[in-house]
């Protein structure tokens, strides 16, 4: 009954947001990825790079899990975060596979940058593209085994 009740806030949420989503199609990527990874710098934290769509039903549920779900403290404390949108998987590509971010392996997906700009970690699996079927504990657990990993 608590997932049902999760699950049908989350599609609401979805609902109230699909006019404007998480990502700005109209965004220099690179130029975003640069100003994030400088306050993370400054707050000494990794950066996460979320590579998304609007489009994407999972990408707005991760995007809400981290904003406001039982991730989202973590996120808070312990990430500094940016969003880069694909849109239908024509647009920044070559970002995503700069950081060895394999889209075809579906979306949403991450890169996690040390404060320093090192690639820390990669979905490379598709790890969080079922982000809708995850629930709010997965994507946490998902998101806490990211930040207990070395950060050099």
């Amino acid at each position: 009954m608590k997932t049902l009740f999760v699950f049908a806030s989350l599609l609401l949420a979805l609902a109230a947001q699909a006019a404007d989503g998480p990502y700005d199609e109209a965004a220099d990527a690179r130029l975003a990825i640069a100003g994030a990874q400088a306050a993370a710098a400054q707050a000494r934290v990794p950066l996460i790079v979320v590579f998304g769509a609007n489009w994407c039903p999972d990408c707005k549920v991760l995007d809400l899990a981290m904003k406001s779900g039982e991730a989202a403290p973590l996120i808070a404390r312990d990430f500094r975060v940016v969003k880069v949108d694909v849109g239908r998987f024509n647009r920044n590509v070559d970002v995503a596979e700069a950081y060895g971010v394999p889209l075809k392996q579906g979306i949403p997906a991450v890169a996690v940058l040390s404060a320093k700009g090192e690639l820390l970690y990669a979905t490379r699996s598709g790890e969080l593209a079922d982000a809708r079927h995850m629930g709010e504990s997965g994507i946490h657990d998902f998101f806490k085994r990211v930040a207990a990993g070395p950060r050099p």
